[in-house]
């Protein structure tokens, strides 16, 4: 084969196109506007009219650079040049041979480079007259797949028998892609060009055919579609003039509209869902997603309310066959119910916005039971919703419809589930719902509990106003120092404290025993405890506010009954002191009972935990030292504060209670509250650490029949504190019989019982002088 020739052209004119290539042999025009190129062209017509056309591969590049041309183009000898109106200039060329730029000479006004010019010789081989034919063919089969080829094309392809001609011809002509077209410019080889066409031609024959196979099963499923409606209208037309009056969904679903009384919004909205699901083609996804929404509206209980019973000596009778004690709830159940009955006498209608309650109290106190019971004796269906580790907003107010798989929210849910308009709704611990990247929950409850706006509560999957303003919402919570401030200010706080033994002794007698009995398949009475077994039970087996270890210690007593009853073959048991050792081990719990004589630096306080009140004994030890002032008991910063105040009131006063005034430079005291393993914390220690104090340094020892509970200030006023009632019963069952409170707190003694009242001497604080006063023995 005869080797290429390779000529050389310095300084050609070049011109760079976009979406638009030329080929040697190839006579075209093409439009000129850039003024880079007009300057070009110009330089052209000035020499020997002869330019270089290079194709841009990114043809958005208004204003490119070298690196954004291709390397090889094509020289072409300019015909015509023709002026257009608006600037710009119609060119006619002549495709000559190809060229590589070898360097770019000049930039302005135009590009000018030196050039490589490839003059191709063609092989006289049998491989070339065999690619000639094999190209033909391949090109007669893309022209017979192909429709977009025109009858002059193929004449001009037919006539073609040199290789270079025949792949520029088709490569310029055929092909649609710019970057095959550049490939079939860039080959300089002839028989690697039209070995690359050919791949080509065959690549893009096999995605027609694979268009052709899409395009027909696509017109197989739409005719199929279009058979199945049209005869689905003819059975409907038959079915008219047959007389059949069977309703389709859509119909079921129209005539259930019908007859709910839904709100204005939500018939206009759900109707146009309706004739929306008509107009779907059968067999469409979202027919499925509409009709799920509109059921969920017509399944909600528009318009349905149950009636109050609003007898109040059934509802006393009610809540005390279910619970003792709890004075607080039921009388607040009993208001409610005398409201409505009162408001119904005036007025004659019911509309009143049902509260919201929020039941506080440790574990175990019943909570969520006496909620149950208030729903039985007011005759409301029963929600309930635990709110424990809720962290997604959606829990609260649905899924928009936008997402797969959206459903509405728990409160809707509820609202379904209760099938009225007017239930009593249990959120269960709503102190315990957190936040995070999902969305706040307990932001979302504060349209659900806000009376002046959930009468229409939208939710997001549902999207139509739903009145919740006459459900009786109820929330439950073991502390409120975790909801945030603008939830707890929409709720009525309703304090459920912990029970004292004697309330717990009722509860174990009347409620608890029979029902384990019951529970474990035993004849009724046939396991029998008398109250002081009882009481030991509940002093030595259990340490709680609530009665949930209690209940599970009863339970046990009443399994080692039955076995002990099938064994011996009784048939009742009477659980006595030894039999309870038996049963259940030794005494699991020991109440430290305090001194009976004074002691210096010891003084008992009273604290309130979430167990209830315990006795809370302050230790103070005075050693030679440098002033250094320790804090152990794993304290928190509240009453290390209360500690520090403490040591100030007592240095400022140590004159009058004949301590050494220069102690805090040659003392070291260290103040210990024992059971160190448990966190403490908050400010009413602050007399107690006071009297230790006061004790240690003055050597005059403490009373350990008084138990004090307050605050303390620096000019050594006494503060109120909470827990008053909790705090007693700790120093009742520690048979302590003086008591000292700030003077603030005497209103609190109200909600003390009076059979535990009656055995103190209270005293009432308003100064530490007073506490000491009655603490302080002489030495």
């Amino acid at each position: 084969m005869p080797r290429k020739k390779k000529e050389e052209m310095l300084g050609l004119p070049v011109i760079p196109l976009r979406g638009l290539m030329v080929f040697p042999h190839m006579v075209l025009h093409f439009d000129v506007g850039r003024p880079r190129s007009v300057a070009a062209l110009e330089e052209a017509m000035m020499g020997d009219q002869k330019v270089l056309l290079v194709a841009q591969k990114d043809g958005d590049v208004e204003d490119p650079a070298l690196e954004d041309l291709c390397r090889i183009g094509t020289v072409a000898q300019i015909k015509q040049v023709l002026n257009l109106p608006g600037d710009s200039i119609r060119v006619l060329v002549e495709g000559m041979q190809r060229a590589q730029i070898r360097a770019l000479v000049q930039e302005e006004p135009c590009w000018k480079a030196d050039v490589v010019l490839h003059e191709e010789m063609l092989p006289n081989t049998p491989e070339m007259a065999a690619l000639v034919r094999f190209t033909h063919e391949m090109f007669d089969q893309y022209a017979a797949s192909s429709a977009r080829i025109s009858q002059e094309t193929l004449r001009s392809v037919k006539d073609v028998d040199q290789g270079d001609q025949l792949a520029d011809l088709i490569a310029a002509n055929v092909l649609t892609k710019v970057e095959d077209r550049q490939a079939i410019l860039d080959e300089t080889d002839v028989e690697k060009r039209l070995e690359t066409l050919c791949g080509i031609l065959i690549r893009e024959t096999e995605l027609i055919a694979i268009e052709k196979q899409v395009q027909s099963r696509l017109k197989k499923q739409i005719d199929r579609n279009q058979k199945d409606y049209y005869l689905r209208e003819q059975i409907k037309a038959i079915q008219e003039e047959l007389g059949d009056k069977e309703a389709t969904d859509v119909e079921e679903l129209r005539e259930k509209l019908r007859n709910t009384p839904v709100n204005d919004e939500a018939r206009e909205k759900v109707e146009k869902e309706l004739e929306r699901i008509t107009r779907m083609a059968p067999g469409a996804p979202e027919i499925g997603v509409s009709r799920t929404w509109v059921e969920w509206i017509l399944d909600l209980p528009w318009g349905k309310y149950t009636t109050d019973n609003l007898d109040l000596k059934r509802a006393r009778r009610v809540l005390n066959e279910e619970h003792y004690a709890m004075e607080k709830v039921k009388e607040r159940v009993i208001e409610y119910l005398a409201v409505r009955r009162m408001k119904e006498r005036s007025d004659g209608e019911g509309a009143m916005k049902g509260p919201i309650l929020c039941f506080v109290g440790p574990p175990g106190v019943g909570k969520t039971s006496v909620v149950r019971a208030i729903a039985k004796a007011v005759g409301r269906k029963f929600v309930q919703m635990s709110l424990g580790g809720v962290r997604d907003e959606a829990e609260i107010r649905g899924h928009r419809r936008t997402y797969v798989g959206a459903i509405p929210g728990r409160i809707i849910a509820g609202m379904k589930q209760a099938g009225t308009m007017n239930p009593l709704f249990l959120f269960d611990e709503i102190d315990k719902m957190s936040s995070d990247f999902r969305g706040d929950p307990a932001s979302a409850m504060l349209e659900v509990l806000d009376g002046e706006q959930n009468f229409a509560f939208r939710d997001h999957y549902l999207e139509l106003p739903f009145d919740l303003s006459r459900v009786m919402f109820i929330t439950t919570a073991n502390s409120v120092e975790t909801i945030p401030a603008p939830l707890l200010d929409r709720m009525e706080i309703i304090e459920v404290p912990s029970y004292t033994e004697e309330e717990k002794l009722h509860i174990a007698k009347k409620h608890l025993l029979g029902k384990a009995v019951k529970e474990h398949g035993l004849p009724e009475k046939s396991v029998k405890i008398t109250d002081g077994v009882m009481k030991a039970l509940i002093e030595g087996y259990t340490r709680e506010a609530g009665v949930r270890q209690l209940s599970r210690v009863i339970a046990r007593v009443v399994r080692k009954s039955a076995v002990e009853m099938l064994d011996k073959d009784m048939e009742s048991v009477q659980v006595t002191a030894s039999r309870l050792h038996e049963y259940l081990g030794a005494v699991r719990y020991l109440r430290e009972m305090p001194e009976k004589k004074p002691q210096i630096g010891v003084v008992n306080g009273l604290a309130y935990t979430t167990v209830g009140g315990e006795t809370l004994a302050v230790e103070c030890s005075v050693m030679q030292g440098t002033g250094q002032l320790k804090l152990t008991g794993q304290l928190g910063d509240v009453m290390k504060e209360s500690a520090q105040a403490a040591m100030s009131y007592v240095r400022a006063h140590a004159a009058e209670y004949g301590i050494e005034e220069d102690f805090y430079k040659t003392r070291d005291i260290h103040i210990h509250v024992p059971e160190g393993a448990v966190p403490k914390d908050g400010p009413s220690a602050g007399v107690t650490m006071v009297s230790a104090l006061t004790s240690a340094l003055s050597q005059r020892p403490a009373r350990q029949d008084v138990a004090m509970t307050g605050e303390i200030t620096l000019r050594g006023r006494v503060l109120p504190i909470g827990g008053v009632k909790e705090k007693l019963l700790a120093a009742y069952r520690a048979g302590i019989k003086t008591i000292l409170i700030p003077k603030e707190n005497e209103k609190d003694l109200e909600d003390v019982p009076p059979h535990v009242l009656k055995g103190f001497d209270v005293h009432f604080a308003e100064t530490a002088a007073d506490v000491l006063k009655i603490v302080l023995c002489d030495k």
